[in-house]
């Protein structure tokens, strides 16, 4: 037997027309751009659209059970309306019913009403309220991803559309940008060392191959490749690390350079790592970097930077995008230290007392994009909020968003201990960077202060 049913409804204004809202939920990337970082979600398969009969399969892990999902789309309506039914999966009953009604011709507004039904009978009585606050919180979160998303994409609603070929896009941040990207209507041709289609480019940085020829039209690259960081670097990781940037960038650079059409624009990660440990001085693009002692990921983002010189000598724009801490759950820093936390034994690294410049994902994505749409952007550019907080300000922030105390701080001597060399650098340096040029050129962060922006993240 079902258990009892329940209706939620949720609503929210648009800064574009209906047509507009509904193209962008017809357009690859929509439901990944929705589903909250908080949620273990894989998309399994999916048709090319959602007119009636297409149809969806995710993968839910709710802790050690994996769940599957397939969602059937009906009641298409172009501009108007689309539902999505439930065929198999984890409720008796789920229709989720997207409503678009004008509000003149540059707003509208998005009513979602989910009709759900529990599994079973005794069950879904004590589900239901757990359910509702889930349910809701996923709403709140869409609706503020795509409100925010479609005004960032309608202040270059002026622009033509992108072809964009993108490195790294399986990782933390590549994730999150390309469907931030494909909903806005751009194309996007992942780079990739092993493609599977047409929208994918070959390539092998350690071997210096490069299909480039497949970029030939492109408009933009945003370059964000490199092997991770966040773990104990042995002298083969190190080597690994360097190399993955600097000759990856190099081969990139001067591929692109030789091209007969060169793209405009080359967005190429970097790292406020570059600055070195700098202590309480605030650090601008346009302060000096340190001459000595260059620490390892001084150097590493020193010859990162230089090695998209062939690209700069050949016209190219290039925008050296220096990222600070990028804060999502789905992994990161944040997704690291969220467990310790939830525990109630979380707290600052080492004294505490160290800057660490942060950036919400959504803001990092925005950063990169506004680098690509604004022509008078070059050089070196810090992506991260222009409120840099202590070690321990972030800690305390998370412990109240997460409502557990932050109380117990890692000692330097454990740190150093568990991580080498990597403690010192990435996590007790100290860089107080702000985003000088980002906010001058005209970009308007959703997140500056870190308690909303962590609140948004965790859904909280």
């Amino acid at each position: 037997m079902a258990g009892s049913s329940e209706v939620i409804e949720r609503s929210v204004m648009l800064p574009v027309g209906a047509e507009e809202a509904f193209a962008w939920h017809e357009r690859p990337g929509a439901l990944e751009r929705l589903i909250p970082p908080w949620e273990r979600v894989e998309v399994l398969e999916r048709s090319d659209g959602i007119t009636d009969g297409d149809r969806v399969v995710v993968r839910i892990h709710e802790g050690p059970i994996a769940l599957r999902w397939v969602a059937r789309h009906r009641d298409y309506q172009p501009g108007r309306r689309f539902v999505d039914d439930q065929v198999e999966g984890p409720f008796a009953r789920w229709v989720h019913t997207h409503a678009f009604e004008p509000q003149g011709p540059t707003s509208c507004r998005l009513i979602d009403r989910i009709e759900l039904t529990p599994p079973a009978a005794a069950a879904g009585r004590l589900a239901v309220p757990l359910l509702r606050r889930r349910v809701e919180r996923m709403l709140a979160y869409r609706h503020e991803v795509l409100a925010a998303d479609l005004a960032a994409h309608a202040r270059y609603g002026d622009r033509p559309r992108l072809a964009i070929a993108v490195t790294g896009a399986g990782g933390l941040l590549g994730r999150t940008l390309v469907p931030f990207l494909t909903t806005g209507g751009h194309r996007v041709v992942t780079i990739t060392r092993r493609p599977r289609g047409a929208d994918q480019v070959g390539w092998d940085p350690t071997a210096g191959r490069l299909d480039a020829g497949r970029l030939e039209g492109i408009d933009a690259v945003v370059h964000l490749a490199g092997e991770p960081i966040g773990v104990r670097w042995t002298a083969a990781r190190k080597r690994r690390i360097r190399e993955s940037r600097v000759r990856g960038t190099r081969l990139l650079a001067e591929a692109l350079a030789r091209l007969p059409r060169p793209p405009r624009v080359l967005v190429s990660a970097s790292g406020i790592g570059v600055y070195g440990n700098r202590g309480d001085a605030t650090l601008t693009e346009a302060s000096p970097l340190v001459d000595a002692p260059p620490d390892f990921l001084v150097e590493v983002a020193r010859e990162w930077e230089a090695a998209a010189d062939a690209a700069r000598t050949a016209g190219i724009r290039v925008v050296s995008t220096r990222f600070g801490m990028i804060l999502s759950p789905a992994g990161g820093a944040l997704g690291r230290m969220l467990p310790p936390f939830r525990l109630g034994v979380g707290g600052p690294l080492g004294s505490g007392r160290q800057w660490v410049s942060w950036a919400a994902i959504d803001d990092v994505v925005g950063a990169v994009h506004h680098a690509l749409m604004t022509d008078g952007l070059a050089g070196p550019v810090n992506v991260c909020s222009p409120e840099p907080a202590t070690s321990r300000a972030l800690a305390q922030a998370l412990g109240r968003v997460l409502g557990r105390p932050a109380v117990l701080p890692a000692p330097a001597p454990a740190l150093r201990l568990l991580f080498g060399e990597m403690a010192d650098t990435a996590l007790l340096g100290s860089q107080r960077a702000v985003p000088a040029r980002l906010l001058e050129s005209g970009y308007r962060f959703r997140y500056p202060a870190l308690e909303p922006a962590l609140r948004f993240l965790l859904g909280r």
